[in-house]
């Protein structure tokens, strides 16, 4: 691959982002809207434990599939990340589905933020058009990108920082009202998991409805696999970031699912209500309010308005970073790997930047059906970046020992080998086949809803197909694969 030397240097990406800013990022891709809204009606539909064992299960699973990322990652920094490496030990036409799928993902995500963003502002501003919100949004968003990457990755550590602080006082204030120091949860506690059907409720089922939301809620933790071609030494600071996934997972989620189970019975008919728009039925809002906090409504929205941000600002870089590196790669048009003097692929920003803008013009005053089928399309997307990274880390891993290269010289050795990669494959892949189950246990098979839900695998497909007809391309061998040597984060090998 002629691209990677192109992406270190004086004129190409700069490796601005520091550690702090690698863990924040790797933070604010897990914690988002999925946390602080969703997961109440998570705990209605399956019950505490159900809910618990859904996020603890995924939870492993992401763990698993960080690792893999940052043993890739630490060895070959590049912006490209699994389309790159799905490219080089994968299928190369495979790397090219990768890559346009992944940006796709993420400019039509860009929209959605933008109509949550609206949604989030009419709780303080109901008289003021939503659309006039999301504009001056994008345009705040375009801008912490186009200055230079430091931009992005201050704006995501100030995020993700409000978002660790709110979940840890969210915790404390938990922890300290089930054992009694405050008010408000004289009612709760283990009993909570033992009225009704409780603690698994719906069964198996209701599990594996909540595991799909709760694999949707971690999507984009994967974002650190592109920050690491523009960070400081990534040999050192990609594992230092993964190594803390585990805990963040531990903490962030499955502690927060057990305080709102032990404060909130799943009975409570406000837990089934799912909309960032109406902030009052966050789980989060509603314990700090039993809590006594009375401005807990108006402090979570602001949390949950800078959530929003943080999706789309990450979504705009990432997708930014993955157009660009398709373009040094000759897989897309060459002006979009045209990068300014502070290492900004501005074209790749500004194409992306009216692709969003686009979507979210097609949901403002177009045709509902057109963006919702945008929506569908992209939503299956960060699953299938799941599974490339788990068969990349599978033959990368493969291939490397194949052509006798040491283990003890990977920056970052991911320790679960092989069952990491085949277990998050594995259950990667059930939850993907498995979103829409339901259509096809109707009388009547919802063909529409079926094509809605599964149309992204199919697109996918497509594009991997297609590349290989008009370019070929095979399943590259192992004795085949290339493993350039990086040191500093610069390929340093022809």
């Amino acid at each position: 691959m002629n691209s990677s030397s192109s992406q270190t240097g004086v004129s190409g990406l700069k490796r601005s982002l520091k550690a702090r800013h690698l863990t924040m990022i790797a933070i604010g891709g897990s914690i988002g809207t999925g946390l602080f809204v969703a997961s109440g009606a998570s705990i209605s539909q399956a019950g505490p434990g159900g809910a618990l064992l859904s996020y603890a299960v995924i939870g492993l699973m992401v763990y698993f599939l960080m690792t893999s990322l940052g043993e890739l990652a630490a060895y070959m920094p590049v912006s490209g990340s699994f389309s790159t490496y799905g490219s080089q030990y994968v299928d190369e036409g495979f790397g090219f589905a990768l890559g346009w799928n992944y940006w796709y993902n993420w400019a039509v995500t860009i929209a959605v933020d933008l109509v949550a963003a609206q949604l989030v502002m009419g709780y303080w501003f109901p008289d003021v058009p939503g659309w006039i919100w999301s504009a001056s949004f994008l345009a705040v968003i375009f801008l912490l990108n186009v200055i230079s990457v430091k931009g992005f990755g201050e704006a995501e550590y100030w995020f993700s920082l409000i978002k660790v602080v709110t979940v840890v006082i969210f915790i404390a204030v938990g922890v300290l009202m089930i054992i009694g120091i405050l008010h408000g949860a004289e009612h709760a506690g283990i009993k909570n998991w033992q009225i009704g059907d409780a603690p698994f409720v719906g069964g198996f089922p209701a599990m594996i409805g909540v595991a799909m939301i709760v694999g949707f809620s971690f999507q984009g933790t994967e974002l650190i696999g592109i920050a690491a071609g523009e960070s400081e030494e990534p040999e050192k600071n990609i594992p230092r970031a993964v190594r803390q996934v585990f805990w963040r997972i531990l903490l962030f989620y499955v502690f927060a699912i057990l305080v709102i189970s032990l404060i909130l019975p799943y009975t409570d008919p406000r837990l089934l209500r799912n909309d960032v728009g109406d902030i009052s039925v966050s789980p989060f809002t509603l314990v700090f309010q039993n809590a006594g906090l009375l401005s807990a409504a108006a402090v979570m929205n602001a949390v949950i308005l800078t959530a929003v941000l943080s999706a789309g600002n990450s979504g705009m870089y990432a997708s930014t970073r993955m157009l660009y590196t398709l373009a040094t790669e000759g897989k897309a048009p060459r002006i979009f790997a045209v990068l300014t003097k502070n290492g900004v692929p501005r074209n790749a920003l500004i194409v992306t930047t009216v692709i969003a803008g686009l979507c979210f013009l097609s949901s403002r005053f177009g045709n509902q059906t057109v963006y919702l089928w945008l929506l569908n399309t992209s939503g299956m997307t960060g699953f299938i970046a799941w599974l490339g990274i788990a068969i990349s880390h599978y033959r990368f891993r493969k291939g490397y020992i194949a052509q006798g290269h040491d283990l003890n010289d990977l920056p970052y050795r991911s320790g679960f080998f092989p069952l990491g990669p085949m277990f998050a494959f594995g259950l990667c892949l059930i939850i993907t086949l498995g979103q829409n189950y339901q259509a096809f246990l109707a009388d009547k098979i919802d063909w529409y809803g079926v094509a809605a839900t599964y149309i992204g695998i199919p697109l996918f497909l497509l594009i991997w197909l297609g590349y290989r007809m008009v370019r070929g391309g095979h399943i590259i061998r192992y004795q085949e694969m290339h493993f350039p040597r990086f040191k500093a984060g610069k390929r340093v090998d022809s």
